[in-house]
């Protein structure tokens, strides 16, 4: 038998489509009900159903009338408040493709997403670092704020699979790609409900990351308002260690994040009360067992992981109904075409392979912009190659093998070693530079950076020069000399040796 999940397509996806509408639906039936509570430690701010839906279309009013037009791309640089997903909203509804983007980067790596996408307007917080764009206008969040009174504009309506938004993700290239997502993908999200959440409209999910990060966007806020739940953010500068007294005042029932911050919960509380809370969630980085199992004696309550990429999101996962087998991360979730593949195609059962989706997949993205080689490339006949490597046994479920890339891990952001290292080769003194994740103590790894050089260089200085040049998540937070960086047979950098070579030493 072959390495082949297949049990069926899903439903198709409704035409005319927009994917704003599909979300608020809600709003029609269940008016007056929560969609958001943004939390904070003396309160909170509340959103009914229908007050986003008002704000979302009123936004999207006023972005018509400051010039934009269907099909028109607006760079999202906007702070961790709740402005972040009316407005992204706001642009799909009224048909513009909005592009999120995390409020890190530094002004030298958003100009060049800025020439790379040709923004029609930046929705831009002073705060947030955004070089000066003559001839592309700036909208400042006090003009969406008053732009949720306007009055609603209609939905654009369309084609599922024309363009809704565009993420960016880090490549194998070294160089950040634009991900390009059809208004389709969130009703192949339907399938994360069942097959990772187990959520219903009675659930109210606390998702412990920024407004601005995709995974919040799609899991903490999206999907619940899709089934008409309750989404639980935290307010901006509300710390980790406030998260149990969070979760359990705002009687959370599913709770989202990152695996490091279980970690640190259960650093600063090694006995969590949560008595509504049904189970976590987990994706961004590959969960321990360790973390997995603290947090099970911690909270008596599971924890269910998914994998998945920004090229189609979650596609692998455990949940309540199919809790994964201990090792795994579980299965492809139902109405999903999974495969371990090579170069012929699906390998045998119990042979690791390339883990590779279906590209009739409806969450899969249209393409990388801009780059058509580079989006053929990842495609081998019907298949889509993640580039991680897996296995998959008799019961469907997928053993993770590593990252045939060497993407790295950094508190749930892939990073890609190449842009680092393409940054920090131009720092004054190093010669030669090597960038991996490494593992300082037990379920905790940090970006490292390895370089050689004349002689010892400053460390305050280097890291000074990466703040100035790197997302702070892309900054590495261990520098090291070495005389020689560690090489293949082929001459070429051994990220591997780097990491063995750290451990050794350690």
């Amino acid at each position: 038998m072959t390495s082949l999940f297949d049990q069926g397509p899903p439903p198709p996806c409704p035409s005319p489509f927009n994917m704003a509408a599909h979300v608020l639906a809600m709003a029609d039936t269940q008016p007056d009900k929560i969609a958001l509570s943004v939390l904070s430690l003396s309160g909170s701010e509340r959103f009914s159903f229908a007050r986003m839906k008002a704000a979302v279309l009123g936004t999207g009013t006023g972005l018509l009338q400051a010039g934009l037009k269907p099909g028109d791309r607006v760079l999202m640089r906007l702070g961790n408040t709740v402005e972040f997903p009316i407005a992204y909203l706001g642009a799909i509804a009224v048909g513009l493709i909005p592009v999120p983007t995390s409020s890190q980067l530094t002004s030298g790596e958003t100009e060049r997403m800025i020439a790379d996408i040709a923004p029609r307007a930046i929705l831009r917080d002073p705060a947030i670092a955004c070089p000066d764009t003559p001839g592309i206008p700036q909208i400042l969040p006090r003009e969406l704020e008053a732009m949720r009174d306007l009055p609603p504009a209609k939905y654009d309506m369309g084609d599922p699979d024309r363009m809704a938004y565009i993420i960016y993700t880090s490549g194998t290239s070294g160089v950040p790609r634009a991900v390009c997502h059809a208004h389709r993908a969130i009703w192949a999200r339907r399938m994360m409900h069942d097959g990772w959440y187990g959520l219903t409209s009675a659930d109210r999910l606390l998702h412990a990351g920024a407004f601005n990060w995709t995974y919040t966007l799609g899991t903490g806020l999206m999907d619940p308002w899709s089934v008409g739940a309750t989404a639980l953010i935290p307010a901006q500068g509300v710390g980790i260690s406030a998260l149990p007294l969070l979760l359990k005042r705002h009687q959370a029932t599913i709770f989202a994040a990152a695996p490091g911050v279980y970690r640190k919960m259960l650093s600063d509380h090694p006995d969590i009360h949560l008595p509504d809370l049904r189970h976590g969630l987990t994706a961004g980085e590959k969960l321990s067992e360790t973390i997995r199992e603290d947090w099970f004696e911690a909270t008596g309550t599971a924890l269910y992981e998914a994998y998945g990429m920004s090229e189609c999101s979650t596609f692998i996962s455990a949940s309540p109904f199919s809790p994964a087998r201990p090792g795994t991360l579980g299965r492809p979730q139902t109405g999903r075409r999974v495969a371990i593949v090579d170069e012929t195609g699906p390998v045998p059962l119990g042979t690791e392979g390339t883990i590779a989706v279906h590209r009739s997949d409806p969450g899969l993205m249209l393409g990388y912009l801009n780059a058509p080689d580079e989006t053929a490339a990842r495609f081998q006949g019907d298949w889509f190659l993640t580039g991680d490597q897996g296995r998959m046994d008799a019961q469907s479920c997928i053993t993770y093998a590593g990252r045939a890339d060497d993407m790295m891990n950094a508190g749930g952001y892939r990073v890609s070693p190449l842009e680092v290292e393409s940054a920090l080769a131009r720092c004054p003194g190093i010669v030669a530079v090597g960038v991996t994740d490494v593992e300082i103590k037990q379920d905790a790894r940090i970006i490292a950076a390895f370089y050689t050089s004349a002689s010892d260089l400053d460390e305050a200085a280097l890291k000074a020069y990466a703040e100035q040049n790197l997302a702070r998540y892309k900054q590495p937070k261990l520098f090291h000399r070495l005389d020689a960086l560690p090489t293949n047979p082929n001459g070429k950098l051994s990220r591997r040796a780097l990491r063995a070579q750290f451990k050794a030493k350690t």
